[in-house]
């Protein structure tokens, strides 16, 4: 049995949300807050598999109480989130940074066409998030020595990063965005798993917190260095011809759209050995046959370690079917892939300069 806490204010919402729940026989709604210090008190008292939390809500609101819960009883969170206004998906992101495992959109009123599709996307994530094992925060003020520089092995002259991820994603993202130059000589394609409506806040989360300029992905636009290119909202992302991106509304692939095997077969097509392709944190093996095809190409595959994912199904699957050249923590991709980039010969050639 799956135990389950719910921090909602709304009453409307908390019994909606505590009716889905419980019509599975799986899960077990064991205690339900108001606001956020009512939820860190049941967490600490209850200690469920997992919290769904509320961003808005009085007293603490769901991003200080998440932050708490990581600290003094580590829970897996799912954040339901009802609206993508800037604050909210703000708050949502900053939950995902402190310790949160996923956003899902809030199930719609029941007589919506959507309301069987979000219900069941909302019973799956419980049930998935709720296995997780969570580990514990440390409170502000400890500092993380810095991860030795890794040196990489440059045999080729790097094009585009293609970067595929899920669960855990938004913050690995964030930290390597961070740690990248301004000056960064090569566009990045980002496929990023995310609730509906979150993509355009996510570009603006990631950009106030690095050099590069992050931006949604449009049909044909030319790709630049320094620019960060997400995917957007049920649209694969490619490369076409030219240097350009590709957004497709194609049949998703492997249950999954955007997809990151799309993504990287895609540029492995366009720059062949030219690519570098990073597969993150997230659950199940969307990527992996993509970079069977970047490695056929002859370009680099990076896979995120166990130590550092928020879920080691993605980066594990490329370790495991041996398509990874190197395993590395989020601590060391971004100096990683500097190396990588800026050591080949003619790098600054790149047509998407």
């Amino acid at each position: 049995m799956i135990r389950v806490v719910v921090a909602e204010d709304s009453l409307t919402v908390r019994e909606l949300l505590v009716s889905i729940l419980e019509s599975d026989p799986e899960i077990l709604v064991v205690g339900q807050a108001k606001h956020g210090e009512e939820a860190v008190e049941l967490a600490k008292r209850l200690r469920p598999d997992l919290i769904t939390m509320d961003i808005h809500m009085p007293v603490m609101d769901g991003f200080e109480a998440t932050k708490e819960i990581m600290v003094e009883a580590p829970t897996p969170i799912l954040i339901v989130s009802s609206s993508a206004s800037r604050r909210e998906v703000e708050l949502s992101l900053n939950a995902l940074r402190v310790g949160a495992l996923m956003v899902v959109a809030k199930p719609d009123n029941p007589l919506s066409e959507r309301f069987d599709g979000r219900r069941n996307r909302f019973l799956s994530m419980v049930k998935a998030m709720s296995q997780v094992k969570v580990v514990r925060r440390w409170a502000p003020g400890r500092r993380r020595v810095p991860a030795p520089r890794p040196r990489a092995d440059v045999r080729r002259p790097i094009r585009v990063v293609a970067v595929g991820a899920s669960t855990g994603g938004p913050a690995a993202l964030q930290h390597i965005l961070r740690d990248l130059p301004g000056d960064f000589p090569v566009p990045i394609l980002v496929v990023q798993h995310i609730a509906p409506d979150f993509v355009a806040g996510l570009a603006e989360w990631l950009a106030a917190s690095c050099a590069l300029h992050v931006r949604v992905a449009t049909d044909g636009e030319l790709l630049r260095s320094h620019t960060v290119y997400l995917a957007p909202d049920d649209r694969h992302l490619g490369v076409g011809d030219g240097a350009r991106a590709r957004v497709s509304a194609g049949p998703p692939v492997g249950g999954f759209r955007p997809s990151a095997t799309y993504l990287f077969e895609s540029a492995a097509r366009a720059y062949g050995a030219g690519v570098a392709a990073l597969i993150l944190t997230g659950m199940g093996s969307d990527g992996v046959e993509g970079l069977r095809a970047v490695r056929a190409a002859g370009g680099q595959v990076v896979a995120q370690d166990e130590a550092t994912s928020v879920v080691y199904g993605m980066p594990r699957e490329a370790a495991e079917a041996q398509l990874a050249d190197v395993v590395l923590s989020i601590d060391e991709v971004a100096s990683w892939l500097t190396d990588l980039v800026t050591g080949g010969d003619d790098v600054r050639a790149n047509p998407g300069r």
